[in-house]
């Protein structure tokens, strides 16, 4: 992709959005138009030092692509909303379906390739697997609106009859790293630790409530944030590079291997060369029903269209996040 190219990054505010625009400086792109609601003054460090063309506030963003001296050579939808306890599913209708399929439609009739967050939260309690074959969404159950409505856009998408030039549809697993400081509860496990760690001495953890995990044995799928800002990257230099012979459609994107809790605290503690102390508290019962015990992503797709930069070990990322940003208060 040409150096010079107008690339657009919705949610450019927010944890990955914001990591994606640095990492998009640090290639050389600078030419960026940011989307996203600006008036939150805790994802304002998020962005300190970046550059970027113009910000745009997400309302007004449509308006923005009708002028006709705005074109656009490509486009990250990073945009959503992420509240997986935000349970009016009109909020998570309008955001991450109508946004997102005007935002194809756009995509489609400019002739702009599309890249989206998709989420694992689509694969509900993981009883059909975790692999990103398109028959798979129409048959899944996800466990809260979140995860139906990032579900909802990927069947619509597997459906048009037209598409953006190339489009990737992203199944984000447990991903972690710098600027997620603003998300609060939404914040990893590893961001909670880290400042448990400094208030209290200890960690807390979810107990299991199913007798076949033992408490702070949960899997999860835990992907550092550099590794998909990787992935994001190749998917637009290759697409570009190959005449736009890489095959569109939903990929997922973790490490493919699934990783406990409890592994997960201890490399936060060896971050900070402390021995590991974990306490295990019950469950909210309001996500008790609602709790992914395990997730690991099929990675097959991605290596077979011939992504070979190697992922992050879960020791190697966290130890990146705790000494070089959470422990010195460095961004992205």
């Amino acid at each position: 992709m040409n150096k010079n190219a107008t690339i657009v990054v919705t949610g450019a505010a927010g944890f990955i959005g914001s990591c994606l625009v640095g990492f998009l400086n640090n290639h050389g792109y600078n030419n960026l138009i940011l989307v996203d609601e600006f008036t939150r003054a805790d994802k304002a460090p998020n962005l300190d030092g970046k550059t970027f063309r113009e910000k745009v506030e997400r309302e007004q963003f449509f308006d923005w692509l009708g002028n006709e001296a705005n074109t656009v050579d490509f486009i990250y939808h990073i945009g959503a909303r992420t509240d997986t306890t935000e349970f009016d599913y009109a909020v998570h209708q309008k955001l991450n379906v109508e946004y997102s399929q005007k935002i194809w439609s756009y995509c489609v009739w400019n002739q702009v390739p599309l890249v989206y967050a998709s989420s694992a939260a689509t694969y509900g309690a993981g009883e059909l697997g975790y692999n990103d074959d398109h028959e798979v969404p129409f048959n899944l159950k996800p466990l809260n609106p979140y995860g139906v409505s990032k579900n909802e856009f990927d069947k619509w998408a597997l459906q048009q009859p037209t598409h953006p030039p190339f489009w990737a549809g992203l199944k984000f697993f447990n991903v972690y790293g710098p600027n997620e400081n603003h998300k609060g509860r939404m914040a990893s496990v590893i961001w909670h630790s880290f400042n448990q760690i400094k208030k209290d001495g200890l960690v807390k953890l979810f107990k299991s409530h199913r007798p076949d995990f033992k408490d702070g044995q949960q899997l999860r799928d835990f992907v550092y944030v550099k590794d998909l800002l990787n992935v994001c990257y190749w998917l637009m230099e290759q697409h570009d590079a190959t005449g736009n012979q890489l095959t569109s459609g939903l990929y997922n994107l973790g490490t493919g291997k699934a990783r406990s809790f409890e592994a997960l605290v201890k490399a936060t503690y060896a971050g900070l060369d402390k021995e590991a102390n974990i306490q295990y508290i019950d469950m909210p019962e309001d996500i008790r029903d609602k709790y992914q015990y395990f997730t690991e992503a099929n990675m097959q797709k991605l290596i077979a269209a011939g992504y070979k930069i190697p992922f992050h070990t879960l020791e190697e990322g966290v130890d990146d996040y705790v000494r070089n940003y959470l422990s010195t208060g460095k961004y992205y």
